[in-house]
């Protein structure tokens, strides 16, 4: 065991049906079992390199909804979520998860709402939708960061400006210290330059492990930065 509280995965392709456009995925089609090491990972890659499909098919598998939220969260809006989370099989850690989140950027409108529903009885509610997105985004994740908790992320970042980003950055830190565990889609190289962090690329066809200036996130946005007028030049020009 590893002591996270998701110490690994296995995929059973049998349980895939063999028109579906999972195996069509490079980096998920020869996945058999993939290690977490670290309280927190990072998946990189380019668009459509399988990347918020596994970590999607994670959660659910753990019993996030599909969506979004809490595990206490049942709704659907629509019914978008791959048949991978039913051929996953996690192996858990010696510890329990004392709570968690679900947070996906492109469905973070009707968890807020969702939230409001939930909550009304109670008077406790975040009433994110009476602040900006940024505002709401960072608001959800300060009031559900607990210690020991299991928290799964996809692209966090949507939403957050620089500054906002390092916010983020500095809780996911203090959440992971205090036993708790991240799995996290990004593009962003804020989040990307946690010290500590196990990065795990899903470009070039397979699933592996990558230093922070290995990510394309990291060279472009630096080559941007300090090769600006000639980038532009060469994007412009063609």
């Amino acid at each position: 065991m590893t002591g996270q509280l998701i110490d690994s995965l296995r995929i059973d392709w049998e349980k895939i049906s063999p028109g579906s456009y999972l195996r069509r995925i490079p980096a998920l089609q020869g996945l058999e079992e993939l290690t977490f090491t670290h309280p927190v990972t990072f998946f990189v890659g380019e668009n459509g390199s399988g990347k918020s499909t596994l970590l999607e098919a994670i959660a659910v598998a753990f019993g996030f909804n599909p969506e979004g939220g809490t595990r206490n969260y049942n709704f659907s809006t629509y019914d978008s979520h791959s048949e991978l989370c039913g051929a996953i099989r996690l192996s858990r850690g010696y510890r329990r998860a004392g709570w968690g989140y679900f947070l996906r950027a492109e469905s973070f409108y009707n968890v807020a709402t969702m939230e409001a529903e939930y909550e009304r009885t109670t008077g406790r509610s975040l009433r994110l939708h009476d602040r900006s997105h940024g505002e709401s985004f960072l608001k959800l994740i300060q009031h559900n960061f607990r210690p020991n908790g299991l928290y799964l992320l996809d692209e966090p970042e949507a939403a957050l400006s620089p500054q906002r980003q390092l916010t983020m950055l500095v809780e996911i830190d203090r959440c992971a210290r205090e036993d708790s565990q991240f799995l996290i889609a990004t593009h962003s190289p804020i989040l990307l330059g946690l010290p500590g962090a196990q990065i795990l690329s899903f470009d070039n066809g397979t699933i592996h492990p990558c230093t922070y200036e290995e990510t394309d996130s990291y060279q472009v946005m630096s080559f941007f930065i300090n090769h600006r007028e000639r980038m532009l030049h060469s994007l412009l020009e063609e």
